[in-house]
């Protein structure tokens, strides 16, 4: 196993590493439990994505499947403003997943402040290893097409061009799952 990534060495207090527990880097398709700009509308909300059985326990492959379930609450509070769902599935600490939620709140699908094709799509997670801290971390490649987002109705609109991120991320336990413990966009 390579070298922990900067972010996740102080996170992690060591890096031990992955077993095959965590199965492939990429066991899975992206789920398509995420909700897109094109699958949601005005008359019919998207739900909130439930956690799936992938997503359950506090294994390596369930580190995997949170990761790409996490990344489905972050499409539901981009489509809707409704950050509580991510949150709930985040560490109260986690800085990054609140200055998300709060963004959301403000933009979003829903008022019509976030245009386009701003859904993440989950490539590749890699890099599971799990800290004598009892966290997990890792990254995980994320795509984003093109869109456009503004704070306010009269903020000038801010054009994000589609582009693929490495997330890099930290999990802790929580009632016999992962939450997300912090998280971070590096753009490639």
């Amino acid at each position: 196993m390579a070298a922990c990534v900067p972010f996740l060495t102080a996170v992690l207090a060591a890096c031990s590493t992955a077993g095959p527990e965590a199965g492939s880097a990429n066991t899975g398709a992206p789920s398509r439990n995420n909700p897109t700009p094109s699958s949601t509308s005005a008359a019919s909300p998207p739900s909130v994505p439930e956690r799936p059985d992938s997503a359950n326990g506090l294994s390596l492959a369930a580190a995997e499947g949170f990761v790409r379930y996490y990344s489905s609450l972050l499409n539901y509070a981009s489509a809707t403003g409704n950050a509580a769902p991510m949150l709930g599935a985040s560490d109260p600490g986690c800085e990054n997943c609140k200055g998300y939620a709060d963004f959301v709140r403000k933009s979003n699908g829903a008022n019509g402040l976030m245009k386009g094709d701003y859904a993440e799509r989950v490539g590749e997670v890699a890099e599971l290893v799990q800290g004598e801290s009892g966290r997990v971390g890792g990254s995980a490649t994320i795509q984003v097409g093109l869109y456009v987002s503004r704070r306010t109705p009269t903020d000038t609109p801010f054009t994000s061009k589609a582009t693929t991120y490495t997330r890099e991320f930290a999990l802790s336990a929580r009632s016999a799952n992962w939450v997300m413990y912090e998280m971070k966009l590096v753009e490639r």
